[in-house]
C-alpha cells in the first residue's frame, strides 16, 4: 500500500537488463533532481554478495543515498512480499521528506508487484513446501521442475529450472487452488497502482549489450569475484543456499571445489548472464508504459522527470 499521506505518490522507475548502465544514468538523474534511489534487484538485498551482484560500490554510495541493499543475510529468506513491505516503508519516508524517488533495478517480479500489487494467491502451506523442499532435495532441481512441466506447462515456461523457490511456489499454488499461478496473475494483472510512475526503460541492441556483459564480467573477477565466493564459503555458507546457486556463484564455487577451470566458470557467467539479460528485455517488453532510452541519453531521462514531476 502507499503512503497514507500523499495519496498515489509519484515514483521515477529506471529499469532493464542487466549490464545495461542503470546504475549510472540512475546516479546522475538522482543527483541532478536531489532524489534517493530505491534497489529493485532480488540479489543485491543480500549482505557479503557485492562484486558478483554488482552492487553499486561504496563511492557512489556515499554520493546518492541507497536503499534496500544488504538487507538480510545469505541464509536468510527474502522474497518478493518482504521487497514490498520493505519498499513501501522507505518511500512513503522519501515522499514525507518531498525528495523524488528513483527505484532502479532489474527484478521484473519486484518492480510489476510493487507498481501494481501482489496477486491474490493462496497464503503459504508449510507443510507442502515442506515436502517439495525434501523431495526437490532428495531427487534434484530438474526433478522437480519436469515435474512442473508436466503439471502446470505454462508456469514452467515462465520459471528458470534452477529457481526453487518459484517452482515450489507453483506447484502449491497448483495443489491448494487446483489452477496455474499464471492464471492467478493474469486475473491479477497488478492493477493495484498504488503509486503515479515515470518508467523509463534502458536498452542496447543485442551486440553492445552482450560485449558490456562480457566486459563487466571481467572486471568482476579483477575486482574480487573469486576471493568474495571463497570467503563467503569460509564464513559456513552452503553452497546449497538459494543465492549461492545464482549463477555467477554456483560457477565460482564450482570452480573453487575444482570441478571446473576458472576460464570455464567464466565463459558459463558471461553465457548465462546474457542469457537472463534476454529473459528480462521480454518481461520488461510486455509493459506498454516503459519508455525506452539508450543509456547515454541522460539529457532526454531528466526532461521526461521535470515533465513528470512539474507537469504545470
Amino acid at each position: 500500500m502507499a503512503s497514507a499521506d500523499i495519496p498515489n505518490p509519484s515514483l521515477i522507475c529506471i529499469l532493464g537488463p542487466t549490464g545495461v548502465g542503470k546504475t549510472a544514468m540512475a546516479l546522475e538523474l538522482a543527483d541532478r533532481w536531489g532524489g534517493e534511489i530505491v534497489s529493485a534487484d532480488s540479489m543485491q538485498v543480500y549482505r557479503q554478495m557485492d562484486i558478483g551482484t554488482a552492487k553499486p560500490a561504496p563511492e557512489e554510495r556515499r554520493r546518492i543515498p541507497h536503499h534496500l541493499l544488504d538487507v538480510v543475510n545469505p541464509d536468510e529468506p527474502f522474497d518478493v512480499s518482504q521487497y514490498i513491505r520493505l519498499a513501501n516503508g522507505v518511500i512513503a519516508d522519501l515522499q514525507r521528506k518531498k525528495k523524488p524517488v528513483f527505484v532502479v533495478g532489474g527484478t521484473g517480479l519486484y518492480i510489476r508487484a510493487l507498481l501494481g500489487g501482489l496477486i491474490d494467491g493462496p497464503g503459504a502451506d508449510e507443510a507442502l513446501r515442506q515436502t517439495l523442499r525434501e523431495e526437490m532435495n532428495r531427487l534434484g532441481k530438474p526433478h522437480l521442475y519436469e515435474k512442473l512441466r508436466a503439471k502446470d506447462e505454462k508456469a514452467a515456461d515462465r520459471i528458470h529450472p534452477h529457481d526453487g523457490v518459484r517452482i515450489i511456489r507453483a506447484l502449491e499454488v497448483l495443489e491448494l487452488t487446483g489452477r496455474s499461478i499464471v492464471a492467478h496473475q493474469q486475473e491479477h494483472q497488478f492493477r493495484e497502482a498504488p503509486y503515479k510512475t515515470l518508467r523509463i526503460g534502458l536498452s542496447l541492441d543485442r551486440e553492445r549489450l552482450n560485449d558490456r556483459i562480457e566486459q563487466r564480467t571481467d572486471r568482476m573477477i579483477a575486482d574480487g569475484f573469486v576471493e568474495e565466493v571463497r570467503r563467503l564459503l569460509e564464513m559456513g555458507y552452503a553452497e546449497s543456499l538459494k543465492p549461492l546457486q545464482s549463477f555467477g556463484y554456483r560457477d565460482m564455487i564450482s570452480s573453487l571445489a575444482g570441478r571446473q577451470s576458472l576460464e570455464e566458470a567464466v565463459r558459463l557467467i558471461k553465457r548465462d548472464t546474457i542469457r537472463y539479460a534476454k529473459r528480462q528485455m521480454t518481461w520488461f517488453a510486455t509493459d506498454r508504459e516503459v519508455g525506452w532510452l539508450d543509456p547515454e541519453e541522460v539529457d532526454e531521462a531528466s526532461r521526461r522527470i521535470g515533465l513528470f514531476l512539474d507537469p504545470g
